[in-house]
């Protein structure tokens, strides 16, 4: 084939050592020249005798072969939509035959607005005999006449975004093409069905799951009472996939980092949060919204990624588990494999030395003043699948990614991909943020007696309490599934040691406090009874005396109010008590929290965080122990009348009514036209001051009429 000439040309006004400027917006572009002459036109020659494209055909509805068979007949957008790395049916229909012995003509792809083929975003693909896996190439199929039938091959490893597409022929006169057409853009996607790309998952339910599913469940509460919520990913939506493309073009990726998941995955968590770069959505944590939407009345990613394309502003507000909805509906709308994640009990360590200080004075209470370290009673991050060339054999897979804004890496608040394999062997040397990852689910909490000297007496370290439970959504169900086993070996193991020492000696801080010999004579622990909102509480406090010896001990119950986050609001139950403990026995005491005592202090997840201390007298050893619980909230309940109509038609909207009744059931109707048959959810969500998080949902079946 001729050797074409680029038709990029350099802009007036550049100079110095770029000869381009860069290119990172898929949306721009630089019009493509229809004729480039290559020397003196032949005489007699005239463009009637030239091979010329008439129409070109794509495939590209939703029952058409290429959707079908690339897996993308779900996206509601009319354009062609297929996956790299898998061969695609286009048709071609010229102004006269086609002769394969005179006539030549290939087709171009072009992407951005400065396009280079040694950059991946100007493409001229070859026609050839026979397709090479994960190599860009074209074979004629079919010849009939004036139309010809091909497969097109994109490369396993192309650049995922929008490509203008071009069918060029060569003329005596030079190289003719076709005219801009934007009915004949092409989106490719990552590819998790092709084995070279780099997103291949072998597990056809998981791919079902991971990347066509677009609805979830995502986990949140406390390790023993746990709540659910679905989730509207909605990637295939009207809108969506141009608005998940828009979001690399605001973080300015050039255009040639667009193939690497890697580097698409950093780049999400950052610009999902609107930290740093006025990303998708606003972080709030104070319990206050009134300049947007509380983060609890979100049921779905659709209404908040479509606001920030079209306003281009960020979008108020969120909490972590919207972060993490609206990211995994960036990755799946791409084709990265992505799930939701959620941590009890989540870390975060701001100094990295794997511990949670907790401060106690002398008499055993809890130094507010000193004790700075907080523990998320749950944390949601994403997971998106991915081989690891920049890591050792064996780090691949599931990786880490984060977008909630905790802490600043390489200058942004972003987190990861940190290799899930990496955290639990104790890697924490390996790309990106494992060590903030490490500590999230391996911290351990440390409790310190603050002697008035100025000395640090440690008295207990609990290395369960941090990480207590890691789970996600079961494949195929909307059941729980544990998966604490990948992040972490079971306590107290020669393999769990061996993590540990692995994690000390590639970086982590080695000021850790030293292990305690725990005391075995007396322990405490406590229970929390019946934990429904607006009923009294009561909480039984254990104290066993395991040895000969008689003790006194005096003991201090802190309830408080604290966000999910682990921060206190306030204090709203403080109690001391004495206890004596015989020998060889147990004895229980109980405490009663009146509902008056905390109700008017509620924050909008409805957590209490109690501490109990007891401070041993004839030894001075203290006892310390610690508990979040989720008060139980009254579910939304729904009800449906269905009509029927004669026609799909897609739509997706959030409505938003008033009421000021208490203690009324409240009727209110809203017409809903299904999106496609096949079962499907509707959710609800009741948002008011003093009560949030109030939620419910419906499954139903949609038919397709006749």
């Amino acid at each position: 084939m001729l050797e074409l000439p680029e038709f990029s040309t350099t802009p007036t006004g550049l100079n110095g050592r770029r000869a381009l400027p860069p290119n990172v917006s898929n949306e721009e572009e630089d019009e493509v020249p229809t004729m480039e002459t290559i020397g003196l036109m032949p005489r007699g020659f005239t463009l009637k005798d030239a091979l010329e494209v008439q129409e070109i055909f794509l495939f590209n509805r939703e029952y058409d072969r290429n959707k079908r068979e690339h897996h993308t007949d779900k996206y509601y957008n009319l354009k062609l939509i297929v996956r790299r790395g898998q061969p695609f049916h286009i048709q071609i229909t010229f102004t006269r035959q086609y002769n394969p012995e005179k006539d030549q003509f290939w087709i171009e792809y072009v992407i951005g607005r400065y396009p280079q083929e040694n950059k991946g975003t100007y493409i001229v693909v070859p026609l050839v005999q026979e397709l090479q896996s994960g190599k860009w190439g074209a074979t004629i199929t079919h010849s009939n006449d004036r139309t010809i039938d091909l497969n097109v091959m994109p490369a396993a490893n192309c650049i995922v975004g929008k490509f203008r597409m071009y069918v060029a022929t060569l003329t005596p006169a030079g190289i003719l093409r076709t005219r801009r057409n934007p009915n004949t853009d092409t989106y490719i996607l990552f590819n998790p069905w092709c084995a070279e790309d780099s997103v291949y998952l072998d597990d056809e339910q998981e791919r079902q799951e991971y990347v066509l599913n677009d609805l979830g469940t995502i986990f949140y509460g406390d390790p023993e009472s746990i709540r659910t919520r679905s989730w509207n990913f909605g990637q295939f939506e009207e809108g969506i996939l141009d608005a998940c493309l828009y979001l690399m073009d605001k973080a300015q990726l050039d255009l040639s980092g667009r193939g690497n998941p890697i580097k698409i995955s950093r780049v999400g968590s950052a610009m999902i949060n609107s930290k740093d770069d006025e990303g998708v959505v606003v972080g709030s944590w104070n319990n206050m919204y009134e300049y947007g939407v509380p983060p609890s009345v979100w049921t779905g990613s659709v209404d908040i990624l479509l606001e920030y394309h079209s306003s281009k502003q960020p979008v108020r507000y969120g909490q972590c588990w919207v972060f993490t909805g609206v990211f995994n509906t960036f990755l799946r709308c791409l084709g990265i494999p992505a799930r939701v994640v959620t941590n009890f009990s989540s870390a975060h360590d701001n100094d990295a030395n794997l511990q949670m200080d907790f401060f106690l004075d002398e008499n055993g209470k809890v130094d507010s003043h000193l004790t700075k370290d907080s523990i998320w009673n749950y944390h949601c991050w994403n997971e998106a699948w991915m081989s690891r060339p920049d890591l050792p054999v064996g780090f691949g897979g599931w990786q880490v990614v984060d977008s909630t804004p905790q802490e600043n890496s390489d200058g942004m608040y972003r987190c990861g991909p940190a290799s899930v394999q990496a955290v639990k062997h104790g890697h924490v040397c390996f790309q990106f943020d494992a060590p903030f990852v490490y500590a999230e689910v391996n911290s351990d909490v440390v409790y310190l007696k603050a002697m008035k000297d100025g000395r640090r007496i440690v008295q207990k370290v609990d290395k369960t309490h941090i990480g207590k439970l890691i789970v996600t959504k079961e494949v195929g169900t909307n059941r729980m599934k544990d998966i604490t086993g990948l992040y972490k070996f079971e306590e107290g193991t020669e393999e769990e040691r061996l993590a540990l020492e692995t994690a000390l000696m590639y970086g982590v801080k080695t000021h850790r406090a030293q292990d305690v010999v725990p005391s075995t004579e007396v322990d405490m622990d406590f229970v929390v009874g019946d934990t429904t909102l607006g009923n009294d509480i009561k909480v039984k406090i254990t104290f066993k005396n395991n040895s000969q010896t008689r003790y006194t001990a005096t003991a201090y119950l802190s309830g408080n109010i604290v966000f999910y986050t682990g921060v206190a609001k306030c204090e709203f139950k403080n109690h001391n008590f004495d206890v004596t403990l015989e020998p060889m026995k147990a004895q229980t005491v109980e405490v009663l929290i009146k509902s008056s005592e905390y109700m008017s202090q509620l924050l909008e997840q409805a957590f209490l965080h109690f501490f109990i201390t007891a401070r041993v007298n004839e030894t001075e050893n203290i006892l310390a122990k610690q508990k979040t619980i989720a008060l139980k909230i009254p579910p939304l309940v729904l009800k449906v009348t269905m009509r029927t109509r004669n026609s799909l038609y897609r739509q997706n909207h959030t409505n938003l009514f008033h009421c000021r009744d208490v203690g009324r059931n409240l009727t209110w109707e809203s017409k809903c036209i299904p999106k496609r048959e096949g079962p499907q959810k509707l959710m609800a969500s009741l948002s008011c001051d003093a009560l949030r998080h109030v939620y419910g949902e419906l499954d139903i079946h949609v038919q397709k009429t006749v």
